[in-house]
């Protein structure tokens, strides 16, 4: 989440509500990010997170990886202060800063890191907000350093439209019955237009995948992929380098993603 036109605080506050369904297939979503890193479990190395939002990610990568390091950005102060508290219990480790997505003022926070992750953030740059951000992110990354995105991307034809409309609201639906029993969590999804391929934002404004991948290779990435896709949400990046000892497995990674979830509800509860 982040300081960008025509996101506000109550936005931040509505998709806290709706997180655990308004993201497809959440769980698996965020550990095909933790997947990806290239690093052996007991490697140290530091993440930049672009738009930590909950801060459930970040907390699911210090869990995952116990030498790791994170630096959480979030442009929403309850974001930040939400993620903070998520956070505390892993120190030094962990810090949380406020940026803007579209400024360029904190790129240099990126210089070093071994990798640059994001969760539905970098959807709100233009085009050619995506490829600054792409170079950058390779000039300032260490040499096995990896840019990892999980986010919309923009169908190309009408029929893709109304494939991933059509996906995002089943799957939505589904996990509204599966997390409460009913689909009360769906229905206020449904009224908050929250589905961007039925009712596309001006606010929003992703780019094809393809583009993307072309733009990951145009500016040095290697192994530039999609990883993962469902109803418009995809999982893609590339790395600096070939190889690494990257060796988290996907139950390890789900384990560490349900375990950031259910901290992140029990907060919650206790604070409405």
């Amino acid at each position: 989440m982040c300081e960008q036109t025509g996101w506000s605080e109550q936005d931040s506050a509505t998709y806290r509500a709706l997180a655990e369904i308004a993201v497809p297939m959440r769980r698996e979503f965020l550990a095909s990010l933790l997947c990806l890193l290239p690093f052996g479990k007991d490697e140290s190395f530091r993440i930049v997170e672009l738009g930590c939002g909950e801060g459930v990610l970040a907390r699911a990568a210090l869990t995952a990886f116990p030498k790791a390091s994170v630096l959480a950005l979030d442009g929403s102060a309850s974001m930040r202060a939400h993620a903070a508290a998520l956070l505390e219990p892993f120190g030094p480790r962990a810090s949380v800063e406020p940026f803007t997505l579209e400024s360029i003022d904190w790129f240099s926070r990126i210089d070093g890191a071994d990798c640059v992750m994001s969760s539905l953030v970098v959807h709100h740059l233009t085009a050619d907000g995506k490829q600054r951000l792409f170079r950058e992110a390779h000039k300032r990354l260490s040499g096995r350093g990896a840019l990892l995105l999980a986010d919309l991307v923009l169908p190309q034809r009408a029929e893709a439209w109304r494939l991933y409309a059509d996906a995002y609201d089943a799957v939505s639906k589904r996990q509204s019955i599966e997390r409460a029993g009913d689909t009360a969590l769906y229905d206020r999804l449904v009224a908050e237009r929250w589905n961007y391929y039925r009712h596309p934002d001006d606010a929003e404004t992703p780019s094809p995948l393809s583009h993307q991948l072309g733009w990951l290779s145009d500016a040095g990435f290697d192994a530039v992929d999609c990883f993962w896709l469902q109803a418009g949400h995809a999982v893609y990046g590339g790395y600096k380098a070939r190889g690494g000892a990257g060796a988290l497995s996907l139950p390890d990674a789900l384990a560490a993603v349900d375990a950031a979830l259910a901290v992140n509800a029990e907060r919650a509860r206790w604070h409405t």
